[in-house]
């Protein structure tokens, strides 16, 4: 097989392809992230100034606007990780679901924009600092490879790439969501899981996903919370029904009470099938 561009190119193209309201743009070695506009480095956030109130301005008139209605800070700092690290997440699992590939992504090599019309989920400039793939991959070939044994040590970099990206960035938003430690990981658990199983069913191998993000969280990963909480529920003519329980509380309850996430232990159990049947109609 022949020596690939890149890492990760492949994997952020097809991506963008299932997922075309998001788009990564992998930055060329010493290349500067984008400055100006709407972009925003990780770094910035992480620092938990006034780069990190300006991005959660946009958050806050976001649920002015959508919901009529003012969130408590706490609460938009919640909804403002959750957008970050949800498409953030996806720049390390999508190269390991699809090529066996984990980029190692600190905050200085990675940037946000989420002000373009046509992307709602944003762009992300990223530039890659090495990556881990499985010995016969020809991209050991390429700059800044690193072989490890087995898929075992391939999902411990999983785990790695993901918690060094997120710690300094929790450590910057956790003052303003009134969360901790084990909350904090919680949601972070919660983002890896929810969007490569969401980026999974685009691509047609949800059940893939899951017997994969099983073996990558399968509990007592540190300082990931618990497991990736997969299970089934039956319909009422004995349909199953595939779904998960979240580690944290994504808030939303706080502005729609009555519609609170399908995914939060909360949810009684008719319901969750009821919107389970919907979705899958």
């Amino acid at each position: 097989m022949p020596v690939p561009r890149s890492s990760v190119a492949d994997a952020y193209a097809r991506l963008s392809e299932v997922l075309p309201s998001f788009a990564a743009v992998e930055q060329l070695p010493g290349e500067p992230l984008p400055e100006g506009g709407g972009w925003v480095t990780a770094a910035a956030l992480a620092e938990g100034g006034t780069a990190l109130e300006a991005f959660l301005a946009w958050d806050e008139a976001q649920v002015v606007r959508d919901y009529g209605q003012r969130a408590r800070p706490d609460v938009v700092a919640t909804f403002g990780l959750h957008r970050y690290a949800w498409p953030a997440c996806l720049l390390i699992t999508v190269p390991w679901f699809l090529h066996r590939r984990v980029p190692r992504l600190p905050v200085t090599h990675v940037a946000y924009d989420r002000t373009a019309e046509e992307l709602p989920l944003g762009r992300m400039a990223v530039r890659p600092d090495g990556f881990a793939c499985l010995p016969g991959d020809p991209a050991a070939a390429l700059p800044g490879a690193r072989v490890v044994a087995d898929e075992e040590a391939l999902r411990a970099e999983v785990r790695a790439a993901v918690a060094d990206h997120l710690t300094p960035l929790l450590a910057g938003f956790g003052p303003r969501m009134r969360r901790r430690g084990r909350a904090l990981w919680g949601m972070a658990t919660d983002e890896i899981v929810e969007g490569l199983w969401y980026v999974a069913h685009l691509l047609g191998e949800r059940d893939r996903a899951r017997r994969e993000l099983a073996l990558l969280l399968p509990g007592a990963t540190r300082p990931y919370v618990g497991t990736a909480a997969f299970r089934e529920l039956t319909g009422p003519n004995g349909e199953s029904l595939p779904t998960r329980d979240r580690a944290s509380c994504c808030m939303f309850y706080t502005l729609r009470p009555e519609d609170a996430c399908a995914a939060c232990p909360r949810t009684p159990e008719a319901e969750r099938v009821g919107r389970l049947l919907a979705e899958a109609g």
